[in-house]
């Protein structure tokens, strides 16, 4: 006989194991993230949030929040200026929950205290990792945590040697701080300590700070399922699909990002001029790296040539890997649309990737995701543009991906912002933390389901 208290398999996740959201795993990590962002926002409009303890106004603690939950990094206040010890380890925190995700972590926490995972609970804890059936989701949750923890904990003692000597005690935390961030991909700093507002440009140049970073933005990039595939390898000596495409088109676009840099930006004043040669291969590296969705910013992006933000634009618009902290419409699905374009051009009906027939759900879910991303951000765009947030039009698309892409880096306009446009970039944050994926979730789901119908053929003509 069970104890009245006792949790019975249905209860155990309360409310997501109700039929209405267990068939919508989407919709469940939406509220989660949601309800993430209004807890922080709470928490960061209190006075002791701020230095000077007065009540931070609410759009800004949201704003705040958003970014912080949706490892954005773009923020009304300087991080360190304006918030508290209190506030910025409030901050720390939504990084990491966001990053990393609360069903992610609510799986791990079931998985410690030795539950077994029901098939909706796993269900819904491979849709939050951007998993499939074929992997072992236990397995995959378990690797997900260590593997973040550890890489977190290695960024920080390296960091140690950077912050400690320069800033004692208060280092240590900040060695903290920039792993979390760095490796969640959300480029909050704190390095207004040194000049509010200045991000990476005060440590230009410190070479171990900005490697490690990269390290860290890196490896948060690739995504868990090519994690636990490369450690598998040892076993299996083979990789699937999906880590070969994600290895090669990382560094095919970090030496794409790396090389325009240095070509567009190199006589440039503003950012790379006045550097020495080293600095200057450096931070053109470090540029790449930070601008697909890191936000950390080493040359000043204001600053930068019209063909240097477009480049970068571009580079923020596709992201890193799917099922990692990073953002974008993700590398995988730039992949699928552009060989889907390949393949029709030369007559073919099929997207063929590494001599492999890609689904065609999966190049419908591509288009989605790209089309929606692109919309969202011209919307955005021109709402920076009619309230005056921004002069340029460039400078407003770059703003506008930026927030979609969960990027954070900036030219201008968010700091010149009315709540409208805060409005409508924190929900182009949210969209893009959660949106294409919980869009293209639903369609898989409803798929399913469709092909069952049989429906007459209409013909369109089209090109």
């Amino acid at each position: 006989m069970k104890h009245k208290n006792q949790l019975t398999p249905r209860s155990r996740f309360g409310f997501l194991q109700d039929s209405r959201f267990a068939n919508n795993p989407a919709l469940v990590i939406l509220i989660s993230f949601v309800l993430l962002i209004l807890a922080g926002a709470i928490l960061l409009t209190l006075p002791i949030s701020s230095k000077t303890n007065e009540v931070t106004p609410f759009i800004n603690a949201l704003f705040t929040a958003t970014s912080a939950s949706c490892v954005t990094g773009l923020a009304t206040y300087d991080t360190y200026e304006h918030f508290s010890i209190f506030g910025q380890v409030v901050i720390m925190f939504l990084i990491q929950l966001g990053g990393l995700g609360i069903v992610t972590l609510t799986s791990f926490f079931y998985l410690v205290i030795g539950k077994k995972m029901g098939l909706r609970t796993a269900h819904l804890a491979r849709e939050s990792v951007n998993s499939d059936e074929h992997l072992n989701t236990s397995h995959l949750i378990k690797t997900v945590m260590i593997a973040t923890f550890c890489t977190e904990l290695i960024g920080a003692l390296l960091l140690l040697g950077v912050f400690v000597p320069e800033y004692g005690g208060y280092g240590v935390f900040m060695s903290v701080f920039f792993a979390v961030s760095a490796y969640c991909n959300a480029g909050f700093d704190l390095l207004g300590i040194a000049q509010p507002g200045s991000s990476l440009i005060t440590m230009q140049h410190h070479v171990g700070l900005n490697l490690t970073l990269c390290g860290l933005i890196i490896f948060g990039g690739l995504g868990f399922i090519v994690w636990q595939d490369l450690y598998n390898y040892r076993k299996k000596r083979k990789l699937m699909l999906h880590t070969k495409v994600v290895l090669l088109i990382t560094g095919l676009l970090l030496l794409t990002g790396w090389i325009g840099t240095l070509l567009l930006e190199w006589d440039n004043p503003n950012t790379l001029g006045n550097m020495p040669v080293g600095q200057k291969i450096l931070h053109g590296f470090v540029q790449s790296v930070t601008v697909r969705t890191a936000g950390f910013d080493s040359i000043g992006q204001a600053g930068m040539t019209k063909m240097g933000k477009l480049l970068s634009l571009m580079l923020m618009f596709i992201g890193a890997a799917p099922g990692s902290t990073a953002g974008g419409i993700k590398l995988t699905t730039f992949v699928v649309l552009l060989m889907t374009v390949l393949s029709v051009s030369r007559g073919e009906n099929e997207t063929v990737l590494f001599h492999r027939r890609i689904d065609k759900s999966v190049v419908y879910r591509s288009f989605t995701v790209m089309v929606m991303g692109a919309v969202l951000c011209c919307i955005t765009a021109g709402v920076l543009i009619v309230t005056g947030s921004s002069e340029s039009e460039l400078d407003a698309l770059f703003e506008a991906v930026s927030a979609f892409a969960t990027v954070g880096l900036t030219v201008g306009p968010t700091a010149n912002a009315d709540t409208i446009s805060k409005l409508v970039m924190i929900f182009t944050m949210l969209f893009g933390r959660v949106g294409p994926v919980a869009f293209a979730l639903s369609l898989s789901i409803k798929g399913t389901t469709d092909r069952k119908k049989v429906l007459p053929e209409g013909r369109i003509w089209v090109g």
